[in-house]
């Protein structure tokens, strides 16, 4: 169960002030249709996310317990780092979709968004680090759900009144563990998966 509670706790944390969620926030604002937004967000998501657990888990497989250790150690530093910068939503990606209606443009906007997304590249480490890819994906997605389904339904409100500078930090130490605990794996202090 580990494979699916912590990418949810991860990308939960992660997700809060990413650019995605700052399309959720507007998106809901533009159409005021809740449902479809949402449900646009978790096929988009599921696919993404899919895709990016099957890369890690292919990728697993050609490194030795050790080497993956080590690479998940860095990467997961780096997202660290990088989730202490505040995301910016370009304006111009979500309105030439505007004209799809709300689920289609959901759809569309948070699969281009996500592509190279720190929840992306969380999937990818995950997916490597942890057996069952699939739990993994159905984790990473659920976080993006519990990031994102109370902006949408709260609009302006709950990304108002949110702690962004706080959240980021938390998120970022999330990583920063991950990145150790993968470091102590790697030096042969933890079980290997």
């Amino acid at each position: 169960m580990e494979s699916l509670f912590v990418p949810t706790g991860i990308v939960a944390l992660a997700e809060i002030g990413d650019k995605t969620q700052l399309l959720a926030l507007l998106l809901a604002a533009r159409f005021r249709r809740p449902w479809p937004i949402i449900w646009g967000i978790v096929v988009a998501t599921l696919a993404n996310h899919a895709a990016a657990g099957a890369v890690g888990n292919w990728v697993a497989g050609f490194f030795s317990p050790t080497a993956l250790s080590w690479i998940l150690a860095v990467s997961f530093a780096a997202v660290a780092l990088w989730t202490l910068i505040p995301d910016k939503l370009d304006d111009d990606e979500e309105s030439s979709l505007r004209k799809f209606g709300p689920f289609l443009t959901t759809l569309i906007a948070f699969f281009l968004a996500e592509m190279g997304d720190k929840t992306q590249v969380a999937t990818v480490m995950l997916a490597a680090q942890y057996p069952d890819f699939i739990l993994v994906v159905i984790g990473t997605t659920l976080g993006m759900l519990i990031a994102n389904v109370p902006v949408v339904l709260a609009s302006h409100f709950a990304a108002d009144r949110l702690p962004l500078t706080l959240i980021r930090r938390l998120a970022a130490l999330a990583f920063a563990a991950l990145a150790i605990y993968a470091a102590f794996q790697a030096l042969g202090f933890g079980e290997a998966n």
